[in-house]
């Protein structure tokens, strides 16, 4: 997980750092036209690889690769509490990333020093954050690695709110920049490798693709009023109320991913 993470959110972060350090010196739909150009590898080399090895036999039948899955897992006890989880773990996370290029330009930088903070601080702290977040989860298990990863999140969603009180500093952008990279990367691998181990093996395409479609839900849904909602309540408001979003996320951890689990005797 902490690979995909990796390549996702080196991707995402390219893409805005260098997509606005362009949009200085050149129209916007040039830049869109390089970033779409930049698409054209993935495509051809998802065209070209082989597919995989896997050792259950390949559905023949859309009962078999759709309604067989669905229903497994949602004969499952708490399958829909687990479904909420995954809706809310990352939304405070998510509503805040949202707005954080307008953020940066309402209260003063340009896209330049916007696009070369992303670049040089998120790229490495994006990188660092799925490959700890990756180790950590080797040692402390995904349980103890989603409760120590969502409070970073939330506490790195509360950095922006601080930022909006102090205003343009630099050096403060940097490590808000740094810091929300580095906890949404560990936060992302681990979410992700919870995700993968509730599926079941001989189900694991289709009821992965459910829960990760999910997962994209409230970079959607969640997202489209936060721009409303930045304006209507100030910045600062703003992000101390993505940061409360959190908590239903978190509180469902009790549940699904306890700190101390009981064991199978």
């Amino acid at each position: 997980s902490s690979l995909y993470v990796n390549g996702y959110r080196i991707g995402m972060l390219l893409a805005s750092g260098g997509g606005l350090i362009m949009a200085d010196h050149m129209p916007f739909f040039m830049v869109y036209q390089i970033m779409a150009a930049c698409l054209l590898p993935g495509v051809v080399t998802t065209l070209l690889a082989p597919e995989p090895k896997i050792n259950v036999g390949t559905p023949e039948t859309m009962r078999e690769a759709v309604f067989d899955p669905l229903t497994e897992y949602f004969s499952r006890q708490g399958a829909l509490w687990i479904l909420a989880f995954i809706l809310f773990y990352k939304i405070g996370d998510t509503m805040a990333s949202t707005m954080t290029i307008p953020f940066y330009l309402d209260i003063g930088f340009s896209k330049t020093q916007i696009g070369a903070v992303v670049k040089l601080f998120g790229f490495w702290a994006t990188v660092a954050g799925t490959l700890i977040g990756g180790v950590i989860m080797l040692r402390l298990e995904i349980n103890r690695s989603l409760w120590i990863f969502g409070l970073l999140q939330a506490v790195s969603t509360a950095g922006f709110s601080v930022l909006a009180r102090v205003g343009n500093s630099l050096p403060l952008l940097s490590t808000v920049i740094a810091f929300e990279n580095l906890s949404s990367g560990m936060g992302t691998a681990a979410f992700i490798a919870f995700m993968a181990s509730i599926t079941h093996k001989k189900f694991t395409a289709t009821q992965y693709a459910l829960l990760s479609s999910l997962m994209g839900i409230p970079r959607v849904m969640a997202s489209a009023p936060t721009g409303f909602f930045a304006k209507n309540m100030g910045w600062e408001s703003f992000f101390i109320a993505c940061t409360l979003m959190a908590v239903p996320g978190m509180l469902l951890l009790f549940k699904f991913a306890p700190w101390n689990p009981k064991k199978a005797e």
